[in-house]
């Protein structure tokens, strides 16, 4: 025990799960199993009417499937009734030819010598079927219904032999006891691995030989009852054990333990330590291989109840490493610790972190927002740029549009930077503004709130390579924003779509194409 707690540390305590040495509390009153622990399944069929005809058309896998005493007393029967059967046909043969009243007569040619009896006939049967041949008892030319006899009892006998021994055969070479060198851990354990809940088991093989091409397989076997009001009584439920990893297919030379993840596809995803208490449920656990030493197919079985599942357990290690060899200490087998363990389900472990997630990081929606003001504020650097690219082609406008233009410009300039000093967020510092920008820039207050209060989620700028139509357009748009009083949708400043000139009064548009 010193050196468990060296190896483990101070806070594991071994358990020993066998319930004949240790007293436990009470538990709840221990229900009907589905699988029994030695893997005999409790189902019986009943009211097959006329069912039961389909049992001896296939008589060999029902004589097979019978207990050993309904087997040796079927052999038995069988072996007797045929040879009085053959013994008496044999003595009626010599009873209607005469020849048990010339038994002793020298001169007398019978049909099988020395039979004088019943007795006699029944000797002559055994020598002639076990092909004994004392030379005393024989078959003579002149009785053909005897030869015709002796062919019929060759014939039946070989048939009798192959069916009543093949069946014996069959039964003694099952590979059901050599399940019982296949043990399973007499409890269930829940204990973190690798940083996640799993549901574990203990799987061993006593013999040298190996478990063939071994895979194992689980069931949750549970009652349940469908959205549309079907009740399902023990609805089976596959719980996965590596399926898709290949950790199903065990190597089984050395004690293993079988792991069920439990995720949200596992059907133990929202089973905590409390409603285990209150759960009602089997898991049948199935193992199946090839015997090494006769090529037969080997099926183990076992199950493990609710009350039989140890919620914050793990298994003991058995396997230690001595001079040339790894040994197994089998009396471990079934001993588990104490380990610590989350009391809660894994759903309710993955709704505390999603919901503890969202205070540490922002979310999607206000890093978008966040990112979209920052692309939308500009440097005055870029509105002079987009002013020069302006004038190129402003120049071939009247001087009245273009006059609007550059007071619509200032306007949108002023705004602007007021809307980038009235954030925190800036994309460039005022040094690098004209002086008159600067202070007006830094006019802050309640007065230049009340004189311009831009709302951004109102003033969607738009980039700045627009012509001045399309400037001027925009300042009215936000002016419109702006001013208390609506602008009307029917101005052909904002009527959409079209070029700007094609807003403008006729005589101006005329101007713009002489030009």
């Amino acid at each position: 025990m010193a050196a468990l707690r060296r190896k483990f540390g101070e806070d594991y305590q071994v358990v020993n799960t066998n319930r004949a040495d240790t007293f436990s509390a009470p538990v709840k009153k221990k229900r009907q199993r589905f699988v029994d622990k030695n893997g005999r399944c409790n189902v019986q069929h009943g009211n097959l009417g006329g069912e039961t005809s389909r049992y001896l058309s296939d008589l060999f896998t029902t004589l097979v499937d019978l207990k050993w005493r309904w087997n040796m007393l079927i052999f038995i029967l069988t072996y007797t009734i045929a040879w009085l059967v053959m013994a008496s046909m044999w003595w009626i043969i010599a009873y209607i030819r005469g020849d048990l009243n010339h038994g002793h007569d020298a001169s007398y040619t019978p049909c099988v010598a020395n039979v004088y009896n019943f007795p006699s006939a029944f000797l002559f049967f055994i020598e002639t079927e076990a092909t004994i041949g004392y030379g005393y008892r024989y078959i003579t030319e002149k009785c053909p219904e005897g030869i015709i006899l002796f062919l019929f009892q060759s014939l039946m006998g070989s048939i009798v032999d192959a069916f009543l021994i093949g069946c014996m055969f069959i039964k003694m070479s099952q590979p059901k006891k050599r399940a019982e060198t296949l043990m399973f851990s007499q409890d269930a354990v829940i204990s973190q691995r690798d940083g996640k809940l799993c549901l574990m088991f203990r799987v061993g093989n006593l013999r040298n030989s190996h478990m063939v091409s071994a895979q194992i397989r689980c069931k949750l076997i549970k009652s349940r009852q469908t959205p549309e009001g079907e009740f399902l009584p023990l609805d089976q439920c596959e719980l996965d054990v590596g399926f898709g990893t290949g950790a199903d297919q065990l190597f089984l030379v050395s004690p293993l333990t079988i792991c069920h993840e439990i995720n949200p596809k596992s059907p133990f995803f929202d089973l905590s330590q409390r409603s285990l208490m209150n759960e009602e449920f089997e898991i049948v656990v199935i193992l199946e291989g090839i015997v090494e030493t006769t090529g037969m197919t080997c099926q183990a079985r076992t199950s493990y109840t609710e009350d039989e599942v140890l919620w914050g357990h793990r298994f003991l290690p058995v396997m230690s490493l001595e001079e040339g060899f790894f040994r197994v200490d089998y009396s471990q087998f079934h001993s588990t610790f104490e380990v610590p363990t989350p009391a809660y389900s894994v759903k309710e472990y993955e709704e505390k972190n999603s919901l503890a997630s969202p205070a540490h990081s922002p979310s999607p929606a206000l890093t978008e927002s966040y990112g979209a003001r920052r692309d939308r504020v500009f440097s005055v650097d870029c509105i002079n740029t987009s002013d020069e690219r302006r004038r190129a082609t402003g120049g071939r406008l009247p001087s009245k549009l273009q006059r609007m233009s550059s007071s619509g410009k200032e306007d949108l300039q002023r705004k602007v930077l007021l809307l980038s000093s009235h954030h925190s967020e800036k994309a460039c510092s005022t040094g690098d503004l004209p002086l008159k920008l600067q202070r007006l820039s830094a006019t802050q207050g309640p007065e230049a709130e009340n004189r311009l209060h831009l709302k951004s989620l109102q003033v969607d700028f738009e980039p700045m390579t627009q012509s001045t139509g399309d400037l001027c357009q925009h300042s009215l748009l936000t002016t419109a924003a702006l001013s208390p009083t609506p602008v009307p949708m029917h101005s052909p400043l904002l009527s959409a779509g079209g070029r700007p000139e094609d807003n403008l009064p006729a005589k101006l548009r005329k101007m713009n194409a002489d030009r």
